[in-house]
Parts: C-alpha cells; sequence; structure tokens
C-alpha cells in the first residue's frame, strides 16, 4: 500500500494537496469541467481547507444553475467537453479552440435556456457576414455547439435544441457547394506536376506532390508515412497512422502521432508504378542529403522531410504549392501569349485539394462506390457519394460538349 502524503507537522493530506519544503506554503491543484488544472495556495492547511470548500460550493451552484436553465452556454460547453473521454487530443484541443476563439466571450456568455433558434441563425450568419468565416468554418463551429445543446435537451435542462437545422437552412440558401473544395482539372493537374518536374527550383518537391495525387493521401497521412510502410513486393502502402501538427494546451505546436478517427483511416493503398517511382527516387536522393532524423512519439524513419531532416510542416507544403503554381501562372501567361493561345491558369489549392482531385480522377474511371470508399479511407459512404455525382457530372457535361462538336444539330 502507498503511504499517506503528510505535512510537515504529520498531518495526513488530502488527495490534490501538498506543502512546499521552501516556505511551507500549502497548495491544492485540481483539474476544471474544461480540462484546465489549477492550483489554490495558502499558508496554512485550515485556510487550505476553507478555499477547498468554496471550490466545492462554487461547483455545486453551477450544478445547480445549469440543472435550473440558469447557467450560460460557456457552463454547458465545458460541462460537455469534459465527457468526452474518447476524443482525440487534437480533436479536443480543435474543438476548444475553436470555441474559445469564436464563441466564449460573445454568444458563449447567454444564458443556455434563453437562446432561441433564431439567435443561433443570426450569430451563425453574423461569423459568415461580419468575421468573415468560411462555411467549412462554421460548421465546425456548428459541430461543437450541436452537440453541447444536445446534451443539455438531454439532461431536461432545455426542451429543443435551438442548433437544429440551422446549418442545414445556412447551406440550403447559400447553396450547396458554397465551400466546397473543388478538383483540379485533368489538364491543371499535369500542368501542375509538369512544371515542377522540369523546374531546377521546385523539382525536388516532385516525390512528395506525385505521391499526394497518386494516392489521395490526408496531408497528415503522407507526412507520417515511414518507408517500413512502403511493401514493394506486393506495391502497396500501409496507412495506419498520421502526423499531426497541433497546438498544444500549452500554446506550443508540435508533431505528434494519432491513429484515424474511424476504422476506415486505416487502410491498404495498391502503389502506383509512378508512386513507387516516387517513393524509389526520394529514397536515392536522401543516400546523399541525409534521411530523416526525427523521432516522433517514438516513431521515425519518415519518408518525406526537409534539408535538416525534420519533417515538413502542412503549412509549409501549402505554402510551396502557392509558390509553385504562381510562378507556373507568371511564365504560362507569357507563354500562351507568345503562341496566340489561351492560358491554362491554375487556380489556388492546397493539400487537401489533392486529396479531392485524386478522388475525383478515381471516381471518373471507376464505378464500384466501396472500392472509392475504401481507398479513400472514407467512413461514411455519403462522403464518396459526393464527389462522385461531382465528378460524374462534370463527365456529363463533358460528353455533351463533345456530342455537340461531333453532330450535325444546328
Amino acid at each position: 500500500m502507498s503511504k499517506s502524503r503528510k505535512d510537515l507537522k504529520g498531518r495526513v493530506l488530502r488527495k490534490g494537496e501538498s506543502q512546499r519544503k521552501g516556505d511551507k506554503r500549502y497548495i491544492y491543484q485540481y483539474t476544471d469541467p474544461s480540462g484546465k488544472r489549477h492550483v489554490v495556495y495558502a499558508n496554512d492547511l485550515m485556510e487550505l481547507r476553507e478555499k477547498e470548500k468554496e471550490l466545492v460550493r462554487n461547483q455545486l451552484d453551477g450544478l445547480e444553475s445549469y440543472c435550473s436553465g440558469k447557467t450560460t452556454l460557456n457552463y454547458a460547453f465545458d460541462r460537455y467537453i469534459s465527457t468526452k473521454y474518447d476524443l482525440k487530443e487534437h480533436t479536443r484541443v480543435n474543438y476548444k479552440y475553436m470555441y474559445d476563439h469564436y464563441v466564449r466571450d460573445t454568444f458563449g456568455k447567454r444564458i443556455i435556456s434563453e437562446i432561441k433558434y433564431s439567435d443561433v441563425r443570426f450569430f451563425y450568419y453574423s461569423l459568415l457576414n461580419e468575421k468573415g468565416l468560411q462555411p467549412n468554418t462554421l460548421d465546425n463551429i456548428h459541430t461543437v455547439l450541436h452537440p453541447t445543446f444536445q446534451m443539455a435537451v438531454r439532461d431536461d435542462v432545455i426542451r429543443n435544441n435551438p442548433a437544429s437545422g440551422v446549418m442545414a437552412e445556412i447551406k440550403k440558401k447559400d447553396g450547396k457547394n458554397k465551400g466546397v473544395r473543388h478538383a483540379l482539372t485533368l489538364e491543371q493537374q499535369r500542368a501542375f506536376l509538369n512544371y515542377i518536374a522540369e523546374s531546377p527550383v521546385y523539382c525536388h518537391w516532385l516525390p512528395l506532390f506525385t505521391a499526394l495525387f497518386g494516392t489521395g493521401c490526408r496531408i497528415g497521412e503522407m507526412i507520417g508515412l515511414r518507408w517500413e510502410d512502403l511493401d514493394y513486393e506486393n506495391k502497396t502502402i500501409s496507412i495506419n497512422h498520421a502526423a499531426i501538427y497541433r497546438v498544444m494546451e500549452n500554446g506550443k505546436s508540435e508533431f505528434h502521432i494519432s491513429t484515424p478517427k474511424t476504422e476506415a483511416g486505416v487502410r491498404i493503398i495498391p502503389m502506383m508504378e509512378a508512386v513507387e517511382k516516387a517513393f524509389r527516387s526520394e529514397y536515392e536522393a536522401q543516400k546523399e542529403s541525409g534521411f530523416n532524423v526525427q523521432v516522433v512519439d517514438g516513431m521515425s524513419g519518415f519518408i518525406f522531410c526537409n534539408k535538416d531532416g525534420i519533417l515538413h510542416k502542412p503549412s509549409v507544403i501549402n505554402h510551396a504549392i502557392k509558390r509553385i503554381y504562381e510562378a507556373y501562372n507568371a511564365e504560362e501567361i507569357i507563354k500562351a501569349k507568345r503562341e496566340s493561345r489561351r492560358p491554362v491558369l491554375i487556380p489556388h489549392f492546397s493539400c487537401h485539394h489533392i486529396r479531392h482531385t485524386f478522388c475525383t480522377r478515381f471516381c471518373e474511371n471507376e464505378t464500384n462506390l466501396k472500392v472509392i470508399q475504401s481507398i479513400m479511407g472514407h467512413a461514411n459512404i455519403e462522403t464518396t457519394m459526393d464527389i462522385y455525382a461531382e465528378a460524374t457530372d462534370t463527365k456529363k457535361r463533358e460528353a455533351m460538349q463533345a456530342l455537340e462538336r461531333n453532330s450535325d444539330i444546328f
């Protein structure tokens, strides 16, 4: 059995209590419902115990206010997030960041029982129109608020969820595809990769972008990919984790290894010949420049890294994409003018657009949705179906345009 902790006078201390040897002050440490650590100080043990009682009274008062519906949305959210023990740590940090950044100091101060459907709707539109948020960001906020209200409904604190149906109405009014990441065309995709391959400045990025365009991996999955995840004999790639660069509780950002959110995220991807060539090319290049030296949560041997052997941050890769397509577009405009043709310009896109582009190309060449879902690691078949519908709509337009060119209809 473990011994009871005692103070310098031999008195038994309770859980969370301690006494410093230097100034002999007493300390009580506890974690609030939002997961934040707090420390209470006192000059003697009796004073510390009184402060502990006050904390308990405050917690009971907060619970009583919550049960009567007179507490704030902030209290409800803190209570909700404290119950989500199954959340991935980076997901928990993201949820808290979104709430603290956009809700806590404004809408979060509202009394939960007084919030109506129209209040939530007005708040969402203010974020869109006044704060300039993108629909995807607003959807993330809704992902946090809706279950917070739903927990209050199940606790009989409020009768109805005021956030129910708000996002559906906004999406319907603003257009279903507003904020949707559209895929690059095949012509744009080829132009981007060919430009990198021929550029003495950007050619070192070719293996990474070839692998992204040829696998449809999420950027965290590609950053976290290790040499041991490649099976050249069977020509497959094992996706079983991701390297996530996230903000920690202390405000600092660093890499961590995360397992996929769902079972669908763990998958085997067949390795295209071009992708295998890219991996082998990267390996040969690193024989001279040096291999990965960074260890993340016990893992090492990562495939893609910078000249110092450190993993690429997603923001660095996205910035590289921007530099490359801007340089390409500037040259393409001049070249097209000289050749008296329309330029093939590359629009703004990010790493996730590449994943969307891969899925679109896949949908253009495969009709079995379950196969596409498996390769992409989509937990929900509706995600696959949405991209498939968009891809086939494009194909239908192309087919009609081809028919128009080759028909005798006036």
